[in-house]
């Protein structure tokens, strides 16, 4: 039986609030998801409340896989993989299988939270992965860490992405946006990829920052440049620069999908955010082979992202 306060918890479950300065940030219980993040007075996150379910994958964990499966199926190592097709209309499973689940907490402190997953065999991973994530607010913004154990006999894959929808309080077509990526990935009419091409000349050149305008995206980037300290920095600002938000992640994420929403509901949500998605794979990594992380029995992996809000 239930207790009675159970029934009655928010439904995105515990909240771990972190505080640094005039920076808050809120980590739920469920799926380890980023539900909000304010930096003095501005919201730089389009989150969700607590008594709702993360909509569109706002502030997800996408794991083991990161973005769309064509139909589910994947073999590796002699395995077959059988995942629930939870994008209907295009007939993908997506963004993996731990987004729903409850993470518990490993530490807490005002600063930073810490928690951890294990994703146990089943027909869509049979294999089985320890994952942790650390959330840390310091002076430069929000750093987040994540690790991956295979905690099984044989060989595993792994990808992993991060959904937040970013914001500087302006509609999409007046920010501006610039994406360090010199590649993008076309798709057809599925969203899976079918190629590859150079951004240069194109509507989806944003590696010098500018103005969004009417352009729409649901475009995964590849070719990201690193700088000197191992950081790729996407940056959307308002135009007169005075509100800026990064979303940087290091070498282990290798693309970058970037949504400007335009197919949101409510329709009222539309172009308000822009989803900036580190990925360490494409999408449909895991039938087609592409840049799938492959975790020996006992291997760990680790990588780190995070949001900086600089001055203008």
């Amino acid at each position: 039986m239930l207790m009675a306060s159970s029934r009655f918890s928010p439904h995105s479950g515990e909240q771990h609030e972190i505080r640094h300065g005039d920076d808050v940030v809120v980590v739920t219980e469920v799926g380890a998801t980023l539900r909000a993040y304010s930096a003095g007075t501005l919201e730089v996150l389009d989150g969700f409340g607590m008594n709702e379910p993360s909509s569109a994958g706002r502030g997800q964990v996408l794991a083991p896989w990161p973005n769309r499966l064509d139909g589910g199926r994947y073999t590796f190592g002699g395995r077959e993989g059988r995942a629930a097709i939870d994008e209907p209309e295009l007939g993908n499973a997506i963004h993996g299988l731990v987004r729903w689940l409850p993470w518990l907490l490993d530490s807490k402190a005002d600063e930073a939270v810490a928690l951890e997953c294990v994703l146990h065999p089943q027909p869509a991973y049979p294999w089985r992965l320890e994952l942790g994530l650390e959330y840390r607010l310091a002076g430069d913004g929000l750093e987040v860490v994540a690790r991956a154990t295979n905690a099984s006999a044989e060989t595993a894959p792994l990808g992993i992405g991060f959904h937040p929808y970013l914001t500087v309080g302006i509609p999409v077509d007046e920010v501006r946006l610039t994406i360090p990526a010199s590649r993008r990935l076309t798709t057809d009419d599925r969203a899976l990829p079918v190629g590859e091409e150079d951004v240069a000349g194109t509507e989806f050149d944003f590696t010098v920052g500018r103005p969004v305008g009417a352009v729409r995206l649901d475009t995964c980037f590849a070719g990201l440049a690193h700088e000197s300290d191992g950081r790729s920095r996407t940056r959307l600002e308002s135009a007169d620069g005075e509100r800026v938000v990064e979303v940087w992640a290091d070498e282990a994420f290798r693309y970058l999908q970037v949504y400007t929403g335009d197919t949101l509901e409510p329709a009222s949500r539309r172009r308000k955010a822009v989803a900036i998605e580190p990925m360490t794979c494409p999408p449909n990594a895991f039938a087609s082979g592409v840049d799938v992380i492959r975790l020996e029995p006992g291997a760990s992996w680790s990588g780190a992202w995070g949001i900086a809000v600089p001055q203008g």
